[in-house]
């Protein structure tokens, strides 16, 4: 059960016509969202942050998308690993890395680089940060400074939705939510708080 409620769309003000444009995007308004709309101006600002952070760059969706789904699960937040399994194949990870990705660190289907930034992204996401100037110079080997700092902001944007979703026990809308139990369930997933 959410420790609050999501607004109801009656009541999103100024950001209906925003979240409206999600639910096209996703199929759904995620309920983070519709919590955070008590303060429209800051899920606008956190809105823009995001389509920043995940805009096409130098790194690719892919790879954005394989280290946010590590963070999420590093940082333990069944909501946002949902979600970002959710969204898996929508940028082109197949459905056989996808099952693959909790081995990540042996499995064939990940590349060296592929592992250098997942390892920053697992041990970014614990507290106190675990990663290592032996995970950072490896990361270096791979990917340039301005690589770097994309792959980290979306560990640093995932490190708010994690705090944000696990605080709120944001509750999971219907789709990703029958994607984790599907996908996730059988590697240990549990929907928790958030179902």
């Amino acid at each position: 059960m959410p420790r609050m409620d999501p607004l109801p769309d009656d009541q999103l003000g100024p950001l209906a016509e925003t979240l409206s444009g999600m639910e096209a995007m996703m199929g759904y308004v995620p309920n983070s969202f519709k919590t955070m709309g008590r303060k429209p101006e800051m899920a606008q600002a956190l809105l823009a942050w995001a389509g920043t952070v995940m805009a096409p760059g130098s790194v690719s969706p892919e790879l954005k998308n394989l280290v946010s789904q590590v963070t999420s699960k590093s940082a333990g937040c069944a909501y946002c690993m949902a979600h970002t399994g959710h969204s898996s194949h929508g940028v082109g990870i197949s459905a056989e890395k996808e099952a693959a990705l909790w081995d990540w660190e042996t499995n064939p289907l990940f590349t060296d680089a592929e592992r250098a930034a997942l390892r920053v992204a697992q041990g970014a996401a614990q507290v106190p940060n675990a990663v290592t100037d032996a995970d950072f110079a490896d990361l270096k080997q791979h990917f340039t400074d301005d690589q770097i700092v994309e792959i980290v902001a979306v560990i640093s944007m995932f490190g708010f939705f994690n705090r944000w979703n696990d605080t709120m026990a944001t509750e999971l809308e219907s789709s990703p939510l029958q994607f984790a139990q599907e996908t996730l369930g059988p590697k240990g997933w549990d929907a928790g708080k958030h179902g």
